[in-house]
């Protein structure tokens, strides 16, 4: 056995911009990694998120330092003491799964299903909200963006435009404890079916004390499964990226333990390619809530990637990712 192991920026424009609560993206940047072993290729990626101190340098440093071990032949749980929970794990993580699969010629998990999986609402007037809520076409579940400036007048736009749609709100950390007492009225009226991480992950000890009157889902509080002790407490439900937990392998163990502890799960994603998301399936098939959109937001995809039909993802064509 002799493995290689390459890795490389590549960046995707969007087709329009992505605002939320942190700011506005204009291209997905991401980290791809190839491992090949014996002419077979096994593929992954991972999105470097600056909230938690990462970037495509940081990510690409990090997968350099593991690369004698990988090399050698360091599998999946190998990775787990040498590399950090983050999305260069996560890169590499996906790849080694995907060889198996190649290698093996036995799929990852069960064959793949389409999913419901959100369209995101980014943030704008509630008038542009309202309208992107209309074009999603009468999809079943809605992702609304939102920050500390107008949530209720934002919430109660997209609600109006699409009276039948579950709705998750997220805030992404953008609220405090005074607008999440003030705003619980609001989300009732709306009918939001969850809100997601509406304070921040490093001031939110209160919430072990809180009622909320909607399901409140961890995010930035949550990476891997030794969270859960401590998130349990404070939310009720977990959304499970890979790019946090560093790769299907900890995702699958962190779903597993968040539905011991009775909590609902959240699959999301970053905006990314198809590649990112493949993998993802795993944890959607287990999943309350699928936030899956990122690639939808991309001019150009891989080829081969994920399709949207009116909220409801297809998974990607065969011999994409993870499919022997």
């Amino acid at each position: 056995m002799r493995r290689t192991l390459a890795a490389r920026h590549d960046r995707f424009p969007l087709s329009r911009p992505f605002r939320i609560a942190r700011g506005v993206k204009t291209a997905a940047d991401v980290v791809t990694v190839e491992i090949g072993e014996d002419g077979v290729v096994g593929r992954g990626e991972g999105v470097p998120y600056p909230r938690y101190g990462e970037s495509i340098e940081s990510a690409l440093a990090a997968i350099g330092e593991a690369r004698g071990a990988i090399e050698a032949g360091a599998g999946r749980e190998d990775l787990l003491p040498i590399m950090p929970a983050g999305a260069a794990r996560n890169a590499v993580d996906c790849a080694l799964w995907d060889l198996e699969a190649r290698l093996s010629g036995k799929a990852v998990g069960d064959p793949l299903r389409p999913v419901v999986s959100a369209l995101t609402i980014g943030i704008d007037t509630p008038e542009a909200m309202a309208a992107a809520a209309r074009d999603a076409g009468g999809a079943p579940l809605l992702k609304v963006k939102v920050d500390a400036e107008e949530p209720a007048a934002r919430i109660r736009a997209v609600r109006a435009a699409a009276p039948d749609a579950a709705l998750i709100v997220d805030p992404n950390e953008s609220w405090d404890q005074h607008l999440l007492a003030t705003m619980q009225d609001a989300l009732v009226a709306a009918r939001v079916d969850l809100l997601e991480q509406p304070v921040s992950a490093n001031d939110d000890s209160w919430l072990e004390h809180f009622i909320s009157a909607v399901p409140i889902c961890a995010d930035e509080a949550v990476h891997v499964a030794a969270d859960l002790d401590r998130v349990a407490a404070r939310y009720q439900a977990v959304n499970v990226k890979l790019d946090k937990s560093g790769g299907l392998t900890e995702a699958l163990e962190l779903a597993r333990e968040a539905r011991a502890r009775g909590l609902k799960l959240m699959t999301g994603c970053m905006i990314s390619s198809s590649l990112s998301i493949a993998p993802a399936f795993q944890i959607a098939t287990l999943s309350d809530f699928v936030d899956l959109d990122g690639p939808l937001w991309l001019a150009e995809d891989r080829p081969g990637g994920v399709r949207d039909e009116s909220g409801l993802l297809y998974p990607p064509a065969a011999g994409f990712w993870g499919t022997g």
